[in-house]
């Protein structure tokens, strides 16, 4: 049996502005039906797996769990306390889910597109015989083309009929060099997904990187583990170096092999590779939002609701949401990174948040705000509470649109239905609870000299958030 070990890491801030810090692209419906992380677990579905297990950053927690509940998965999710590239998160996994040592670990990315899931399932069953002989097995994903953003492969002698042991490990060459490996056919891009035994891993690491296993060993000492989640040690895990399994591993053993992949692979890295695998019009267009186009061509628009009109004009990469908008060449796409540098040198909200906000128990729309006052449409998943806090700065009168709100207001718990309010003083303990079967709908209204979302001090949360 194997166990899916994925890596839900990563900011994804080339896909600005849809793609935000506390709500990257692994976790956005990009291409397809499902999220990216969705559709990663999906496409396994003709392979015998155990639980899955989900590595991802301790503020992302709860969209990993929702995801997951929303595709009937369940797995065991690895809360890194602060990143430190994959050779750490792999030791991680190998350590602390794997059950049997002996096991066979399928890393993979959350934010992969793979088109072709039948050939992509064929490429990891002929490896499955390299990894249970202890090899550790990486995927080189056959090249379409002189591309050079992507770190390549090279091959050296086969192992079987299947594979090739590893030559060497290439960093991103320039054009001439990238063309060269197109037409030699002994280069494949770096994939970043491997398939191999937890103990081999350890062990190589070990070998390799003492300093990382033993770290990771260390930062294991005080895990502690609820129903949802597994947390490791902050303070040891932040001395653990940064390095990537390439580095510390790959690079280093002698027995790294290359499987082949031709499935239609991509890491959608930029707006331009989203338009490379989407479907296109007669105009070459790529079009998910409500659109009118007059002499427009080779162009990715994606909106948020609101009509988008385009007249006379030509590779261009149009990104519409409810508090930003993105207009650029679609041959400068990977240059939107240097947006969201700029964005959070400003301490702009933008870097970090949609206007929309995603809770455990539902999620807020901040719809208006201005000097000292603000309004956000909150929706509240039936049977889910938000935590018993108060505020020092700000006052809140709370509108039910639809369903049926349960209130604590100080000391006194009753219901709010359709059409009716209440008012939480400054300063006063409050909750708010879905006790219907169906989302409750309010909106809220703040006032008070300051509205920040860290003026919350909280008493009691069901969500492990005190």
């Amino acid at each position: 049996m194997i166990t899916p070990v994925i890596m839900a890491g990563g900011s994804g801030s080339r896909l600005w502005p849809l793609s935000r810090s506390l709500y990257p692209k692994q976790f956005l419906t990009l291409n397809g039906q499902g999220t990216m992380l969705q559709q990663t677990l999906k496409r396994l579905s003709g392979l015998r797996l155990e639980r899955p297990v989900v590595i991802c950053n301790e503020e992302h927690r709860f969209i990993v769990a929702e995801q997951l509940r929303e595709i009937n998965q369940s797995g065991a999710i690895i809360l890194e306390p602060v990143g430190r590239n994959t050779a750490p998160a792999i030791a991680l996994a190998s350590k602390t889910v794997v059950e049997s040592k002996d096991a066979l670990m399928l890393v993979l990315a959350a934010d992969h597109v793979i088109q072709n899931e039948a050939a992509f399932v064929e490429a990891i069953e002929k490896a499955i015989p390299l990894a249970e002989a202890g090899k550790l097995v990486t995927f080189g994903i056959v090249p379409t083309e002189a591309h050079t953003g992507y770190g390549y492969i090279k091959r050296g002698v086969a192992v079987d009929d299947n594979g090739f042991q590893v030559d060497a490990f290439v960093e991103k060459p320039n054009a001439n060099i990238a063309k060269e490996y197109l037409e030699g056919k002994e280069h494949y891009w770096n994939s970043g997904m491997f398939l191999m035994k937890a103990n081999r891993y350890l062990e190589e690491l070990n070998q390799f990187r003492p300093d990382i296993y033993n770290a990771c060993e260390s930062a294991l000492e005080k895990t502690t583990k609820d129903e949802y989640f597994i947390r490791i040690d902050k303070v040891a895990f932040e001395k653990c170096s940064d390095e990537s399994v390439d580095y510390a591993v790959m690079e280093k053993t002698s027995d790294a092999v290359v499987v082949p992949l031709d499935a239609g692979w991509s890491d959608i890295g930029s707006w331009s590779a989203l338009w490379d695998v989407n479907n296109k019009d007669t105009n070459g267009n790529t079009v998910t939002s409500d659109s009118i186009m007059h002499e427009t061509t080779n162009c990715l628009i994606q909106g948020s609701g609101r009509l988008i009109a385009t007249i006379g004009i030509d590779n261009l990469v149009i990104v519409d949401t409810k508090d930003a908008l993105l207009v650029a060449s679609k041959d400068k796409v990977q240059d939107v990174k240097k947006i969201v540098e700029q964005l959070k040198a400003e301490g702009r909200d933008e870097f970090k948040n949609h206007r929309e906000v995603y809770r455990p128990w539902g999620k807020y729309d901040s719809i208006d705000n201005g000097t000292r006052y603000q309004v956000k449409r909150i929706t509240v998943k039936p049977g889910e509470k938000l935590s018993i806090q108060m505020h020092h700065h700000r006052a809140e009168h709370w509108i039910v649109v639809s369903g049926t709100a349960k209130v604590t207001n100080g000391d006194k718990t009753f219901l709010v239905t359709e059409n009716e309010s209440t008012y939480i003083p400054i300063g006063v303990v409050h909750a708010l609870e879905n006790p219907g079967k169906l989302p409750l709908e309010m909106i809220e209204v703040q006032s008070g000299s300051y509205l920040g979302e860290d003026d919350i001090v909280r008493f009691e949360d069901r969500y492990g958030r005190i």
